[in-house]
């Protein structure tokens, strides 16, 4: 295992914005980081500028609970996402950083009949799509964590359950420093602490961005701002399909290894990791009003908990450490916006839910396939501003019940 800097800022400069650049990504999370990464690597187009209002991966980023798994139900969402996590599987060889990325496997519940049936039809949908997945009983969802509760005498009864063995989590400000070095060490200014507040447009055409920190001129103008993606755009007379709700998750105090996987729970709405230094990390459903603020309501996590004790009574006596919030930027199809808008120069890669995390190198490097190209990656292209009008959806509804 590589060592890891106690101070990340070691990991790259913070050069003052130059008066232009070819392109201008607006939000420095893991997202807006991969895709200047991929820029500078993939494509050679090394005078980019990621602007970030805060801190590096200050955002919902550093709110995530790290899961990575592939195994959606539908071939567009799956292509994305199997490609994020083959990339994901050499990323630390790659960016030479360590990321801590484990793959211990997800299991997610199912404790309906309704539940059975759409959980086998998506193992299914997803070994067609070459993802690997395995239906498992009750019996052998014990085998693969012991602690969780199999008994028939409780509220929601685990009839079985999903299990992507190649699944698993990483350490989420690992990843960002990892691409935040690499895309720097290539040329590539990243710019804290300088907030966009307008995009000006002539003639139908990106010029420029306004910031706190002045006018920078831009041949594209990418957005990768999650939520505020839409507030952005909106400077641009471009209206986006996205409404924006915090998202609540909690870790314990640290324990002993006694959580070998990742356990999700669409009917109760809770999921359960062990972080590599053994807090629990624990999340529920999206708080159901809208807002940017970076804290939800109590009762969401009184239910949460309530939730996770059910599944695993072990926890009963364990404490809880801290709370927070994040945001997330929902679609009326429940699936992301990733390519051109109306305006000529302008893209906008949003409205990833509760899946951003897990698609960090995956839309990274799709998105930046279609800045450099001016036409959208094959596994991005469905994902187009344009299935709104055109009625090709990519319903996923199901697969983004509880955050995840």
């Amino acid at each position: 295992m590589r060592d890891v800097p106690e101070h990340p800022d070691w990991l790259w400069s913070s050069p003052e914005p130059k008066r232009s650049y070819d392109v201008v990504i607006v939000g420095g999370g893991g997202h807006g980081l991969a895709t200047a990464y991929y820029l500078a690597k993939n494509h050679g187009i090394t005078d980019v500028a990621v602007l970030e209002r805060g801190w590096l991966a200050g955002g919902n980023m550093a709110r995530n609970t790290t899961i990575i798994r592939s195994n959606y139900l539908w071939d567009e969402s799956a292509g994305i996402y199997e490609h994020a996590l083959k990339l994901w599987e050499g990323l630390e060889d790659d960016l030479g950083y360590p990321i801590l990325f484990s793959q211990r496997g997800v299991l997610n519940l199912a404790h309906s009949l309704q539940d059975v049936r759409d959980s086998v039809r998506r193992v299914h949908a997803n070994r067609l799509n070459g993802v690997d997945a395995e239906w498992l009983g009750p019996d052998e969802v014990k085998e693969i964590c012991p602690i969780v509760n199999v008994s028939p005498d409780v509220r929601y009864p685990v009839l079985g359950a999903t299990y992507q063995p190649r699944a698993g989590i990483a350490k989420h400000d690992y990843v960002a420093w990892g691409f935040a070095r690499a895309a720097a060490a290539m040329g590539v200014h990243l710019i804290e602490n300088c907030e966009v507040t307008g995009v000006e447009v002539a003639d139908g055409r990106v010029q420029a961005v306004q910031t706190t920190k002045g006018r920078i001129a831009a041949g594209t103008v990418a957005l990768a701002a999650a939520g505020h993606s839409s507030v952005v755009a909106a400077t641009a007379g471009v209206e986006l399909p996205v409404q924006t709700h915090p998202l609540q998750a909690l870790v314990s105090e640290l324990l002993e290894p006694v959580h070998p996987t990742v356990v999700m729970s669409n009917a109760v709405h809770v999921y359960v990791s062990q972080a590599h230094k053994g807090e629990l990390v624990m999340g529920a459903g999206i708080d159901p009003y809208n807002s940017y603020r970076q804290r939800g309501a109590f009762h969401i996590i009184e239910q949460q908990m309530s939730a996770a004790l059910e599944l695993f009574p072990i926890f009963a006596r364990a404490h809880v450490l801290r709370t927070w919030a994040g945001i997330v930027d929902v679609t009326p199809d429940a699936s992301p916006v990733v390519g051109k808008t109306p305006v000529d120069g302008l893209l906008v890669n949003c409205g990833w839910g509760t899946g951003g995390f897990k698609a960090t190198p995956g839309v990274g490097w799709c998105y930046a396939h279609t800045i450099a190209h001016g036409e959208p990656h094959p596994l991005n292209a469905p994902f187009s501003l344009e299935r709104f009008t055109t009625g090709a959806l990519v319903d996923e509804h199901g697969a983004a019940a509880v955050a995840h």
